[in-house]
């Protein structure tokens, strides 16, 4: 018996390799890599170009600036409506059906933007571009990490990092140049070529979808409620400074609203056999231990960007061109180092310390970024804005792997779109936080310097009057030239408690990553090794 079976294993032992070596060609890893990256950098870019161009959109539709603020509010409220349901999309339609879908739904609604005439047609446009968008995001992480095996997540997950960490820089460079130089709806004209390329590429190389049993019956009261929820939370985000915050009955009616939806989406969805939302992903503890500092991440990621544009132009007058490009270097710092950070992801066993050092040095550039003064220029944020994009770098590539890593890869898709929006929703809160803070502690340090200027102090007076004397000797009278003098003064007070302000909030974001470092120790370890072994 034994001998007689012998020659039939020996047959069959070779053939297993043969299958599988033949196998193998079929998927190009890396053009679904780079297929579905640039699908993400559609989606990132487009969080902030759109905000150098705010000015010219709203000369050229006749809006005020309130009203024309919710084309930016509009996308970001759709996308963290759609970034928790991406896995259940994904299932029910098919992965591949589902981004080669939310591609040409992103390009096609791009199109929309550059042509439309009036403002509702604009805000819809992007509430469109931001559903499609949200499912570009979560899927190609997700999908990179079913595609490749996991010795080499480090460089699968050091390409989406790139793009993840660059985009928000690269947005504002390329929004500013196509509104200076040619026009402001380039700005979604841009996105169509680049999404019917990465179309094509996706079709051709993404795996076939396979046939998944799901259940028939869709939870429409659950999803109603995550859009009540997260949407009424964005709501409140993107548009509390403007509207004074709890002072407005708007903003308040949206605050009840989010917590009763969440409340009750929460309850729906863990009663249900089929959610839309797996919430259950959360009992993985390096999910929600990287899901916090994924908000935190969020806040330094979005949250600085959205201060040093804003110093640039109110501080030092740059124009919208000229502040994207000081913020280029430090996108293009991002994709050179991304490569070196994942090398190094693969050779560390233990990614916890990769993200501690990221983290050190993300604290370092802040405290760098700590110290502007009227007299800082572009020169001097060279190289804060390089140290910071270095240990974002640093910091959120192992990240990634020691959050997901650990996760079966059956619950990596629904893992995937929850630490995603974490982190979306951090960047919202960071500028939420930061553009509160902001006005707050700018009129505080005025207040702090105008006690200390006080008119009957010598020094006081003696610079009221050599401002004088200067506007005397161009022609103007005594009384013009004082009064001119005080303005000039006042002026002085506020760029300085400006910037004091700024000062304050890059220190709380480095304060606040500080606070969060412990809860590395409650990640995955992530490195090649341990993976390869899970």
């Amino acid at each position: 018996m034994s001998t007689a079976t012998m020659p039939r294993e020996a047959a069959i032992v070779p053939r297993a390799p043969a299958v599988r070596a033949a196998a193998k060609p079929v998927v190009n890893k890396w053009a679904i890599a780079i297929a579905v990256s640039l699908g993400a950098l559609l989606e990132v870019i487009d969080t902030s170009i759109v905000n150098v161009a705010l000015s010219d959109i709203q000369a050229s539709l006749g809006a005020t600036l309130s009203q024309v603020s919710w084309v930016v509010s509009s996308y970001a409220v759709a996308n963290v409506i759609i970034l928790p349901l991406t896995a259940w999309l994904g299932d029910r339609f098919g992965k591949k059906r589902y981004f080669i879908f939310s591609l040409a739904g992103f390009t096609l609604s791009s199109a929309l933007c550059g042509l439309a005439t009036n403002l509702p047609v604009l805000i819809l446009a992007r509430t469109l571009q931001g559903l499609c968008g949200g499912g570009l995001m979560a899927k190609a992480q997700s999908i990179l990490f079913e595609t490749f095996p996991r010795e080499e997540q480090p460089m699968a997950q050091g390409l989406f990092g790139g793009i993840v960490i660059a985009g928000p820089a690269i947005g504002p460079t390329l929004g500013g140049y196509l509104t200076t130089n040619v026009d402001w709806r380039w700005i979604f004209y841009v996105n169509v070529p680049v999404g019917i390329g990465a179309m094509i590429m996706c079709a051709i190389h993404l795996v076939p979808d396979t046939k998944k049993e799901i259940a028939r019956e869709i939870d429409w009261l659950a999803i109603g409620l995550l859009a009540l929820g997260l949407g009424s939370l964005q709501t409140v985000l993107e548009e509390g400074q403007t509207d004074d915050w709890f002072e407005s009955s708007f903003i308040l009616t949206f605050a009840v609203l989010a917590a009763v939806g969440t409340a009750l989406f929460v309850w729906r969805t863990l009663r249900s056999r089929a959610p839309v939302v797996d919430l259950r992903v959360l009992r993985y503890r390096s999910l929600w231990a990287g899901s916090i500092i994924s908000v935190i991440l969020g806040m330094g990621l979005y949250g600085t960007l959205f201060a040093v544009p804003i110093f640039a132009q109110s501080v030092l007058d740059f124009t919208s061109q000229q502040t994207g490009l000081l913020l280029l270097p430090g996108a293009i710092a991002s994709a050179v180092t991304m490569p070196f950070a994942a090398k190094l992801s693969g050779r560390v066993p233990d990614a916890r310390i990769l993200i501690t050092v990221g983290a050190l040095i993300l604290i370092g550039a802040l405290f760098q970024l700590d110290g502007m003064n009227p007299g800082t220029g572009a020169d001097a944020l060279f190289w804060p804005l390089i140290i910071r994009s270095f240990g974002t770098v640093l910091m959120f590539l192992p990240l990634n792997l020691a959050t997901l890593g650990p996760i079966p890869t059956k619950d990596v898709s629904a893992a995937a779109g929850f630490f995603n929006l974490t982190r979306q929703l951090g960047g919202s809160v960071g500028v939420a936080l930061l553009t509160t803070m902001l006005a707050q502690r700018q009129a505080f340090h005025r207040n702090v310097l105008v006690e200390k200027l006080a008119y009957a102090d010598p020094k006081t007076w003696d610079r009221v009057t050599t401002f004088a004397h200067a506007f005397v000797a161009k022609g103007f009278d005594e009384a013009t030239a004082h009064l001119k003098a005080l303005r000039v003064l006042d002026g002085a007070v506020d760029v300085q408690a400006a910037i004091m302000s700024f000062g304050d909030t890059f220190w709380l974001t480095a304060a606040t990553f500080v606070l969060t470092l412990p809860l590395v120790l409650l990640l995955g370890r992530g490195g090649a090794k341990v993976q390869m072994g899970h």
